[in-house]
This record gives structure tokens, sequence and C-alpha cells, in this order.
């Protein structure tokens, strides 16, 4: 992240009213859009579609164990894929 001075940015009300609470402290200032994790690369749509997939798979009869190898995730993960799936 890059240090920016407020003065260079801020109008001078707005960088006086600042200046009363935070004087001389480095202080971060969020974005305002919220971007949830994995939207921007496609990866929470990549995961909503393997879990459904696991979902089918498992209703369908394919073992926990089959499907942990299938997926390369643990046992734990599985189970918590397939239970929360099913208590919905």
């Amino acid at each position: 992240m890059k240090y920016v001075n407020a003065k260079d940015v801020l109008p001078p009300d707005v960088l006086s009213e600042v200046q009363k609470y935070a004087c001389g402290a480095l202080i971060y200032i969020p974005k305002t859009d919220k971007i949830g994790w994995g939207q921007l690369s496609g990866a929470r749509a990549e995961v909503i579609i393997r879990n459904k997939n696991i979902m089918t798979e498992y209703q369908s009869g394919t073992s926990i164990y089959e499907l942990m190898n299938k997926y390369c995730l643990s046992e734990a993960s599985i189970r918590k894929i397939v239970y929360n799936k099913i208590a919905l």
C-alpha cells in the first residue's frame, strides 16, 4: 500500500477535522466497495459448483472416502459440505 499525504488528497476543512482525532497518526481508510472473497477471480463460483457436485454425488451413493479422493479434500471438509447442505 502506498503512503499518501492527507493534505494532498483531502479538502482543507476535512483535513482539519481529521487532525482533531488522528493528528500525526497513520490511519487506514478502507474502500467503500466491499467485494467478497473470490468474486473477481471466479473462485467463489467454482467452489459453489464443486460443492453442488459433491452433494449430488453423495446423494447418488458415492461414499465420503471416494469423494475425498476425487476432490482432494479432507474427510472433515467433505462432511462439512455434505452435512451443511443436508441441513438446508
